[in-house]
């Protein structure tokens, strides 16, 4: 597995931590996404091997829990809640104001790899609906006129330009 001689320092920590190994496989599992970006097949089938598994039961956490990523996403990551509270209020509106602003669908990563928009489940902040989490800032109250501000000023810190590539 290509991962940071730091990671595997960490991994190999981490590990021992444990009394059984297979206990450490969350801990893994966000070693290696905060080292990589995301979840591969290969670093699914190198958990499994290092913590004396089968691919299928590093496959499970990984497909069950939201946090872990499949494919690599952008460096910007807006998290909009589609729970009811925040449906009733407008998610859906807010959620399409960010994929019109960045000129993709959820789940896609711009061009530059700057932006990745996706639905979650419940941010926790009923009461301050709709919720937008970008990054790890969470951003309450939203409406479309507050997305479009928000997206104006994630393209200016990227260097954004109107077809989506960064500025030289």
């Amino acid at each position: 597995m290509n991962l940071k001689p730091a990671t595997h320092q960490r991994i190999d920590e981490l590990i021992s931590h444990y009394p059984h190994k297979r206990s450490a496989t969350l801990m893994l599992l966000h070693a290696i996404q905060e080292d990589i970006g995301h979840i591969p097949d290969e670093a699914i089938e190198w958990v499994a091997a290092k913590l004396d598994l089968q691919p299928i039961n590093v496959y499970e956490v990984v497909t069950f829990y939201p946090m872990f990523k499949r494919r690599p996403i952008g460096r910007r990551h807006i998290k909009v809640c589609r729970t009811l509270s925040c449906a009733l209020k407008g998610a859906y509106k807010v959620c399409d104001t960010f994929k019109k602003e960045f000129a993709i669908d959820l789940d896609e990563v711009t061009p530059d790899g700057e932006v990745t928009i996706e639905f979650v489940e419940c941010l926790a902040s009923c009461g301050t609906a709709p919720v937008v989490m970008i990054d790890e800032t969470l951003h309450e109250n939203l409406t479309p006129e507050k997305a479009r501000a928000l997206a104006a000023e994630i393209k200016k810190e990227s260097g954004w330009k109107e077809s989506g590539d960064k500025g030289a």
